[in-house]
């Protein structure tokens, strides 16, 4: 079935309250797993910043909209209690509990007119307060910074690969030792430009230390390519390989391998490690390779403990 979305946990979130009973953020999430019958992969299914279960997070949006709009009050930490208004909302039994229907209490008005924040101290969305359903998104507001910050790392993500495209083989080379020695490779860039490019031994582009005391060598081949590598290539980089009696090689490429190229590479002896266009350009914004900070945004969350009695 999957988690569901924070505005389909609203109206059975607010219905665990209606016994008029003190309920715990736990209590709700454990009776709505049960509602929903989510499975234990359903409940570890993480947001897509890999830092929060996303039902857990879910649960907490959707109690703190009851919350901040007046359904539930809340006691004490992680504590709640159904409102009057929460009850004068059940009695009308709606099929859905959501931001449209949240929408017509001008508690909800004011925290979008504020640009308030959530007790985590997480940013709002910017939902209007004419409630309407393409207003309303179904994304907790973690998420959609997620998704929006995945969506702008994938635009530029395409746009490094476009501009490797361009350039010349020389400067694509230049790149390809900027990375490694990034990565941890080479030691330095005047000692890896030394001997990357120089090499000139059939399918080998050159050679770079596998760590700062050279205790071990790679073999590298870079590709500026646009077509599918195949595993000829990769068969004739192996070959250079042996003849050096070299036991590891990078391929580096802008496009992308054939399956059969994949294939053979995991099936060898020789250790050689394939880096599409994809990967590599995943490298280039890990390693700040061709970009540069424009700006920075810290998403914090309350200190508990900061308000705790000593």
């Amino acid at each position: 079935m999957g988690v569901p979305d924070f505005q389909t946990l609203m109206l059975p979130a607010l219905e665990v309250f209606a016994d008029g009973a003190e309920h715990t953020s736990r209590e709700v999430r454990d009776r709505l797993a049960e509602v929903f019958h989510l499975s234990d992969a359903d409940l570890e299914e993480l947001l897509p910043s890999g830092t929060q279960p996303a039902f857990q997070n879910r649960i907490h949006w959707a109690l703190w909209y009851l919350q901040k709009c007046g359904l539930t009050q809340r006691l004490r930490r992680g504590v709640q209690r159904i409102t009057d208004r929460g009850r004068q909302v059940l009695a009308k039994k709606p099929a859905r509990v959501d931001l449209k229907l949240l929408s017509q209490f001008p508690e909800y008005r004011t925290i979008h007119r504020k640009g308030s924040t959530a007790q985590d101290g997480s940013a709002e969305p910017d939902v209007p307060a004419t409630g309407s359903v393409a207003a309303a998104t179904l994304e907790t507001p973690d998420a959609l910074l997620a998704r929006a910050w995945g969506e702008h790392r994938e635009a530029l993500e395409d746009d490094l690969l476009q501009r490797l495209l361009a350039v010349s083989p020389r400067r694509f080379e230049s790149v390809v030792i900027e990375l490694l020695v990034a990565m941890g490779y080479g030691g330095s860039f005047a000692d890896a430009a030394q001997r990357v490019g120089r090499s000139g031994d059939g399918g080998i582009d050159g050679i770079i230390n596998e760590d700062r005391l050279g205790l071990d060598t790679v073999y590298v081949q870079a590709k500026r390519w646009q077509g599918t590598v195949g595993r000829p290539e990769i068969q004739k980089f192996a070959g250079s390989l042996q003849g050096v009696r070299a036991k590891k090689g990078i391929f580096i490429t802008t496009s992308e391998f054939s399956r059969e190229a994949e294939e053979f590479a995991k099936m060898i002896d020789t250790r050689i490690v394939l880096i599409d266009g994809r990967t590599l350009v995943r490298f280039l914004f890990e390693f700040n390779q061709g970009v540069r900070k424009q700006g920075e945004y810290t998403v914090k969350k309350i200190d508990e403990e900061f308000f705790d009695d000593d």
